[in-house]
């Protein structure tokens, strides 16, 4: 990432903003560690390696990053070992199972080895934790499983085979998964559990579980070689192990993660740039923080990520952003768009890579009810679960202020509600259908190099002949 603060080096520092926020909440007085960041690798006797905090902002779930990428020296070996593997001990794959891979073998759900058996499973759907080596619960929310379905459940178990290939679509290796256990995939509770409902049209239900296998298989992971996705954007998929080493870098003192899938306004970035404030003002000297877009799995309506990047990218070019206090990194997790439930994963993820601050808003990883005119989750629900998760004691949640647009000064600010009539509220939906409509929101909204990025990609989704007849309404 040292490319990036160079190539962003004219890049103005954002004017720091003040406000009137109430403290965070006491848990911040549990203070995290303040040392330089630091990692030690140890091999294990699969070539598979834990990362050990020595000195870290905050220590990784179970005390080790349990990195599951095969050293060099074995790399050939694994490789050969899987290629020679029978058709049907070979599982294949698809996008979001690739995903789920890649989380694995990084460390982003440490302590985690592999694709989980079924004790993990039931431990994470019915307590959103998992009991550790040592004893202790972590938190895991959200159920990391492969399916298979009957034949190859029945193939497998026929040949007697403790260790079977895990395989790209073009039949590729990519892990060897070991020590298997098959069980049953009831696709109901897991819905059910994991959403808070089974209505139809939930888009990572349809995406990854509807048409998956009644069967999953989990074990301990062997991945070949690290995940790469060959888009222009890998050099973004820094690792918790490499967020680590860049945090130390830049001799962090605090790390504060914020999460989001679309693109970045001033709002968030007032949200971003006053939780630094709050931090100094606490007493850090160089808090850090890790701008981190969800790049897995979204539903079809949300940016592509390509797109996303180059809108950071302006962000950090037009100063809205400082870049040598932001790190702009992919979190590679797929999106359940499962509100209190799933956002207790995305903190716990962020643990891993380093940071000991996370900030959460309103409906965090919420949607819309598939079937309903409503949200489907509480609004206020995802904070309130997080100051409460089991497993996410250590990390400081930081809910954030309301902002919105200030018609008075023409810029994004924190929501007054003695003047509230000042304030306009502008939606993601909003903000897409003006877009859309090659129309202009109100200076001091989003920076303007980001906005243009937002416009060329809707015109790339539109023919230019007929545009005007394609105008949606703008809704208030």
């Amino acid at each position: 990432m040292a490319t990036q603060a160079a190539a962003f080096a004219a890049a103005r520092l954002p004017q720091q903003r003040r406000c009137d926020s109430t403290p965070p909440p006491a848990r911040v007085a549990v203070a995290a560690r303040r040392n330089r960041v630091g990692i030690a690798a140890t091999a294990t006797g699969r070539g598979v390696r834990e990362v050990r905090a020595r000195a870290s902002l905050i220590e990784p779930d179970g005390g080790r990053l349990v990195e599951l990428v095969v050293g060099e020296e074995r790399r050939e070996a694994v490789r050969r070992e899987a290629a020679a593997m029978a058709a049907p001990l070979r599982v294949r794959l698809g996008r979001v199972e690739t995903e789920w891979l890649h989380v694995l073998s990084e460390g982003w759900a440490s302590p985690l080895r592999g694709f989980m058996r079924e004790a993990e499973f039931l431990q994470a759907l019915h307590f959103n934790a998992i009991r550790g080596d040592d004893g202790a619960m972590v938190n895991m929310s959200v159920p990391i499983v492969l399916a298979v379905d009957d034949a190859q459940r029945r193939a497998i178990l026929a040949s007697g085979a403790r260790r079977v290939a895990l395989v790209d679509a073009r039949d590729r290796p990519l892990a060897i998964l070991s020590d298997i256990e098959i069980y049953k995939h009831n696709k109901e509770e897991r819905i059910a559990r994991t959403w808070g409902t089974i209505a139809p049209g939930l888009p990572y239900v349809e995406e990854a579980i509807t048409n998956a296998g009644d069967w999953l298989i989990g074990g301990d992971l062997e991945v070949i070689e690290p995940i790469k996705y060959n888009d222009g954007l890998d050099q973004y998929r820094l690792s918790p192990a490499q967020l680590r080493e860049e945090f130390a870098r830049r001799n962090a003192d605090a790390v504060f993660a914020f999460q989001l899938r679309n693109p970045v306004h001033n709002g968030h970035a007032l949200l971003m740039t006053d939780t630094r404030r709050r931090l100094l003002e606490m007493g850090y000297k160089n808090p850090v923080l890790l701008l981190h877009p969800l790049g897995g799995f979204t539903k079809a309506d949300d940016v592509p990520l390509s797109w996303r990047m180059k809108q950071h990218e302006k962000v950090l070019e037009e100063g809205v952003l400082n870049p040598e206090s932001t790190v702009v990194a992919i979190f590679p997790s797929p999106m359940h768009y499962a509100g209190p439930t799933e956002v207790q994963w995305h903190a716990k993820a962020r643990i891993n890579a380093g940071a000991n601050f996370y900030i959460v808003g309103r409906d965090p990883a919420g949607m819309s009810h598939p079937t309903e005119k409503r949200d489907l989750y509480d609004a206020d629900h995802g904070k309130k679960v997080l100051s409460m998760a089991p497993g996410l004691e250590r990390l400081n949640i930081l809910p954030f202020k309301v902002a919105a647009y200030d018609t008075k000064q023409k810029k994004m600010d924190f929501f007054d509600p003695s003047r509230k009539d000042d304030f306009l509220f502008i939606s993601g939906t909003k903000m897409r259908t003006l877009a859309k409509n090659r129309e202009s929101p109100p200076d001091g909204f989003m920076c303007p190099g980001g906005w243009k990025v937002l416009v060329e990609y809707y015109d790339s989704l539109t023919p230019s002949e007929g545009r005007s007849k394609l105008r949606e309404p703008v809704a208030a």
